[in-house]
């Protein structure tokens, strides 16, 4: 034991945000029943890069009787953790939605959390078949997103807004592309979004197909842009239909680069 500088945690100020489990770069402070926690002190250096992403003022660095750093411990617990995201992302990611992502998995993101998200009945008004010219304009136009997240990797496949959905499956690029994105695609539907390019289209279709056993999906919507590139996210939905032996109506529009629908 020596003193020296290391965290402190006041766990009455602690809102459980997980910000500083992120910018612990040597993997000391993990989500406990809600709050955040030093695991060891043989992983904290002291340093205090935890503190500027408190939001909470929560944390604080002051001089204690503790172990002393241990440089090689802490390359073996961040490896360990490594390895346990990559079974998360492969495995827990499939059968629970990959809730434990992006946070060491351990104790997982609160802004994964799945979340019906409720809104006026015109937002739930029956799925359009095709886009409709703009309605006059009657103000700001409202969100008609249905649940939370939308990422495909963070989604649980058992979140009960899968029951019975109409599922929008639609690469991220779209989004920012098509002006009238929520009115005529996320309008009625659950929404699920990936990028084709930048992640893993094996994990998108095993995720898709785990989605499809185990909820009564009605129909699949999927918007991509023109680029090459975007008919993966198409592929993926197709191959998890084919492994899931699932067929459902199924809807494929196209979006341009320069934000018109080609198909």
């Amino acid at each position: 034991m020596m003193k020296r500088s290391i965290i402190h945690i006041h766990e009455e100020l602690c809102n459980g945000c997980a910000l500083c489990v992120d910018a612990c770069h040597e993997g000391a402070i993990e989500i406990v029943d809600g709050k955040a926690v030093l695991i060891s002190d043989i992983y904290c250096d002291g340093l205090g890069a935890c503190l500027p992403n408190c939001p909470t003022g929560a944390i604080e660095i002051l001089e204690r009787e503790a172990e002393a750093f241990d440089e090689a411990a802490v390359e073996e617990r961040m490896a360990q953790l490594k390895r346990e995201q990559t079974q998360n992302q492969t495995h827990s990611g499939l059968a629970h939605g990959g809730g434990h992502h992006g946070h060491h998995g351990m104790g997982g993101c609160p802004g994964s959390m799945a979340r019906k998200i409720e809104r006026p009945a015109m937002a739930s008004a029956p799925v359009q078949e095709s886009p409709k010219a703009a309605p006059a304009d009657s103000g700001a136009p409202a969100s008609e997103l249905q649940q939370w997240p939308v990422q495909i990797t963070l989604v649980n496949p058992s979140a009960s807004f899968f029951q019975d959905a109409h599922l929008l499956v639609a690469a991220d690029c779209t989004a920012f592309a098509y002006a009238r994105f929520h009115q005529d695609f996320i309008r009625g539907r659950i929404t699920v979004i990936g990028c084709p390019k930048l992640d893993d289209n094996a994990f998108y279709a095993e995720k898709l197909a785990v989605i499809l056993k185990q909820n009564n999906i009605q129909s699949i919507t999927v918007v991509r842009m023109s680029v090459p590139c975007c008919g993966g996210i198409v592929q993926a939905v197709k191959q998890a239909m084919l492994s899931s032996q699932t067929i459902v109506p199924y809807r494929e529009v196209t979006v341009g680069i320069d934000g018109q629908l080609i198909s």
